[in-house]
């Protein structure tokens, strides 16, 4: 077992809640309306039916610029944060059955007393995120101005206190104990599912919460990328890719990736020439992006200065060459430079920020596949890293 730091839980939480609070000031919004799990949590400390909340949101939470915060449908209420608990009006089929328009207007009729209870007038900017048509036309049937919340709640969410980065290096050593608890476990004849779920008993026993994907692929399966863990018996001298996308203890994310090489049951069997040659490719690319990270960077000038890996991989590159972490995958994304037309957008490395840096590294048609990926913080004094795990030759 990992050992559990001793964090004050209730102050980081009041922490966030003050940085979103000022976030939402400088873009103008009066009053958020929170549905997204992650935001809930984000902002109160809110843990509860997080997945089912995800594709359910039975739950909302209002909060206004200053004043009290609400929350309807709670199935817990030990939030400190939260001043006030009132049953929920939830736009879902779930919830309210296959005419939505009713229920609709109930859940417009909150978010009206929620800005009249934080003594706003008609003309407040109210944000929300994940509304379905029928929510949105009854917000403004109700005469609510409604503005995008998404942007407002991604960034306060980047930028972290030091409680939130205790609590996210514990995330990141639950993770790396859980990746060293599968490379033991290792052997021929080992399935794919049952690898994968050595790394969630070791998180959910530590407190923590999910996992976004289950990308774990050996062997031929490791080429393309994204193909997930499934009932594959693993071979000696397969290549075994996985990305952890783990949301850990405290709810932070630690999303690593590494790619073992199943040795035969007497241990003896080492990586091919080819596996060693994609290996390389691969950390050579992490480490060049790596050191390209620098406070008050743009993001285009990042994605124009990452690694071209050669043409019989370049096909099947990664998503993007960065991304954000902190209670899940969050901005910024920044792709390639050959993506940067159709998904790039430009902002600017801030003092504090988060980001795994990312590689895939399989050649089109190719038999295996090597996906590396490491977590960093860019400070003023440079890069940090956070996650540690050995690399090949480094253990």
């Amino acid at each position: 077992m990992i050992t559990r730091p001793d964090l004050d839980v209730r102050a980081m939480a009041a922490g966030r809640l003050v940085r979103l609070r000022s976030t939402m000031v400088a873009d103008g919004i009066d009053l958020l309306v929170l549905h997204n799990p992650v935001s809930l949590r984000h902002a109160v400390e809110y843990r509860s039916y997080n997945t089912f909340q995800a594709h359910i949101p039975t739950s909302y939470l209002l909060v206004p610029a200053e004043g009290p915060v609400v929350m309807h449908g709670a199935n817990a209420t030990d939030v400190p944060l939260v001043d006030e608990f009132l049953p929920a009006n939830a736009v879902t089929v779930f919830d309210s059955g296959l005419d939505q328009f009713e229920v609709a207007r109930r859940f417009a009729r909150d978010v009206v007393a929620g800005v009249k209870g934080a003594g706003l007038g008609t003309g407040a900017r109210v944000g929300v995120e994940r509304l379905l048509p029928s929510a949105h036309a009854a917000l403004v049937e109700a005469g609510i101005q409604i503005v995008d919340a998404e942007g407002t709640v991604e960034l306060a969410r980047s930028r972290k206190s030091d409680l939130e980065m205790v609590a996210l290096g514990h995330a990141v050593e639950v993770a790396e104990h859980g990746m060293a608890v599968m490379e033991a476990a290792l052997v021929p004849g080992m399935t794919e599912n049952g690898l994968w779920s050595l790394i969630h008993q070791v998180n959910v026993s530590h407190d923590g919460d999910w996992f976004d994907g289950r990308m774990l692929c050996s062997g031929p399966r490791t080429n393309p990328w994204y193909q997930e863990a499934g009932p594959r018996a693993i071979e000696a001298g397969d290549l075994v890719a996985f990305d952890t996308d783990m949301i850990g203890p405290f709810g932070y994310c630690a999303d690593i990736s590494r790619t073992f090489v199943c040795r035969d049951l007497g241990g003896r069997r080492e990586p091919t020439l080819e596996q060693r040659r994609l290996y390389e490719m691969a950390r050579h690319e992490v480490g060049h992006n790596t050191e390209l990270l620098r406070v008050g960077a743009s993001f285009r000038e990042l994605s124009a200065a990452t690694w071209r890996q050669p043409d019989e991989v370049w096909m099947n590159r990664y998503a993007c060459a960065f991304h954000g972490v902190g209670m899940s995958d969050e901005y910024p994304r920044i792709p390639y430079p050959a993506d940067w037309e159709r998904c790039g957008y430009d902002g600017e490395v801030e003092d504090g920020l988060v980001l795994s840096v990312e590689s895939y590294v399989g050649p089109d048609g190719g038999a295996e596949g090597v996906k590396l990926e490491q977590m960093v913080q860019v400070t003023t004094d440079g890069v940090v890293p956070l996650s540690t795990y050995p690399l090949w030759d480094e253990d």
